[in-house]
């Protein structure tokens, strides 16, 4: 979280028009990830008359553009972290999803083993939290 408030708003809307790109690259956007990146600006603190424009229309070239401007190493490697477990929020990767992580993590010097690394260690996560469930009988 820290190192999202100190991103600049400009820096927080790439952060998070990355996340609803990603929502989109299936063909549509399920409620639970409209409300992962409505939850994710709020938690931000990105001002609510800028939302809005997370949602713009961009092209892939204007994404990949736009993340440039993070260049914070740790809020990187966040994002990555942040899309991999959104990307996951519908219980279903698509090649597009992984695919646009693999471009915005390049787009944002991150390497493709990086990427592999982060990808990996969500997947451990959700399968140790879903085992833990099981584990203490919660429904």
């Amino acid at each position: 979280m820290k190192i999202i408030s100190q991103l600049s708003e400009e820096q927080k809307i790439a952060f998070l028009a990355a996340f609803a790109k990603l929502a989109a690259a299936d063909g549509k956007i399920d409620e639970e990830e409209k409300i992962f990146i409505k939850d994710a600006a709020l938690t931000y603190g990105l001002p609510e008359k800028r939302v809005e424009e997370i949602w713009k229309n961009r092209s892939l070239p204007e994404l990949l553009n736009l993340v440039k401007i993070i260049d914070n190493r740790q809020a990187a490697l966040l994002l990555i972290k942040e899309m991999c477990f959104l990307a996951h929020a519908d219980e279903k990767l698509s090649d597009n999803e992984t695919l646009l992580i693999g471009q915005i993590g390049e787009a944002l010097g991150v390497d493709l083993d990086k990427i592999q690394q982060i990808s990996n260690w969500v997947i451990d996560r959700i399968i140790w939290l879903e085992r833990g469930k099981l584990i203490f009988e919660e429904v």
